[in-house]
């Protein structure tokens, strides 16, 4: 009861202060389509279809909707549709905004600035550590942000949510996720940001498609540096997972990447990525599969809305075979 007060004296400050104004909607969407040479065969593919909506509707309060439109593996004749973002913005003050809906987890710099257009992406894909389900992707929940304070840029998030294992609509138990989140702006272009994460999944839940045999108490922290700059490109995030279980005791897992790309010509951008997960022994949570990754390709910049990259990818790992693909992406916005 006391939550739910809570949250409606929020609502009422958010809204005492609205005045009225014409409402402004903007409907655009993303898409891409590749081609891919592995396994001693060609593919081609499409990736997916993004719907994405903005709405302000006064001076107060904003929407952001993202529909995603996507290939099902499991029946390859059929497409699913999944909703990546309902966000209700309510300005506080000044900077300061409350956040209501289903986000992004504003835990490190990839998973809070590039979502779904492909268009945006220094590379074809995301790195490993969200394929391997590192860090929890998105978030139902409320939550606090700010921006640009002070002389070094100072912004937060603040972020309390359903945990894994709960659905959009409900929570599986009485504990809620937290994920704090605070970032700066050093030097002209350089951001630094740090990050928390807290959850207890529990005993039973379904979390990415396995049943958790055991209750989990989960920790995440990540440091991330970036720059992109008029020429250079610099992108470096590290994220330590403690995952605590009474059978195991507490277990770490350090998943990291650096990227860095160069601008030899205004379109053009060569770039590499590299890619390391190491689990700890007796990692129970996750499926622990040591795995390292080097990508090397170029990016050629159409227009802000138009991007095609090419990209050769060398994979290994200690459960499988090490794998060589070469894949070329064309990513618009419409």
């Amino acid at each position: 009861m006391n939550r739910i007060v809570f949250f409606l004296f929020l609502l009422f400050l958010c809204l005492s202060e609205m005045s009225t104004q014409a409402q402004k909607t903007e409907i655009k969407g993303f898409v891409d389509v590749g081609a891919n040479y592995g396994d001693n065969k060609m593919s081609f593919s499409f990736g997916e279809q993004d719907l994405f909506i903005n709405s302000v509707l006064n001076d107060k309060i904003s929407f952001l909707g993202e529909t995603i439109f996507k290939y099902t593996p499991s029946t390859p004749t059929e497409f699913s549709v999944s909703i990546e973002r309902v966000i209700i913005t309510c300005n506080l003050k000044g900077n300061h905004n409350l956040i209501l809906g289903k986000v992004h987890t504003p835990i490190n710099y990839w998973n809070d600035t590039y979502h779904h257009g492909r268009v945006f992406f220094p590379t074809v894909e995301r790195p490993l550590l969200f394929s391997n389900n590192i860090i929890p992707l998105h978030t139902t929940g409320l939550g606090f942000k700010g921006d640009d304070f002070g002389s070094l840029k100072f912004g937060y998030d603040v972020f309390i949510g359903n945990g894994l294992g709960s659905t959009q609509v409900s929570d599986n138990d009485n504990i809620k996720s937290v994920t704090m989140a605070a970032h700066i702006k050093a030097y002209k272009k350089l951001k630094i940001g740090v990050s928390w994460y807290h959850d207890v999944i529990a005993k039973g839940a379904m979390v990415h498609d396995m049943v958790s045999d055991w209750k989990v108490n989960q920790n995440l922290g990540t440091l991330s540096i970036s720059n992109f700059g008029k020429k250079f490109e610099l992108l470096a995030e590290g994220t330590l997972a403690f995952n605590h279980t009474d059978t195991t005791g507490t277990k770490s897992t350090v998943a990291s990447y650096i990227y860095a790309g160069y601008k030899v010509k205004e379109k053009v951008i060569p770039y590499i990525r590299y890619d390391k997960i190491q689990y700890q022994e007796g990692e129970m949570y996750y499926h622990k599969n040591n795995i390292s990754s080097i990508v090397a390709g170029i990016r050629y910049q159409i227009n802000y809305l138009a991007v095609v990259k090419l990209e050769y990818q060398y994979q290994q790992s200690e459960m499988m075979n090490s794998t060589n693909k070469v894949t070329a992406q064309f990513a618009i916005g419409f």
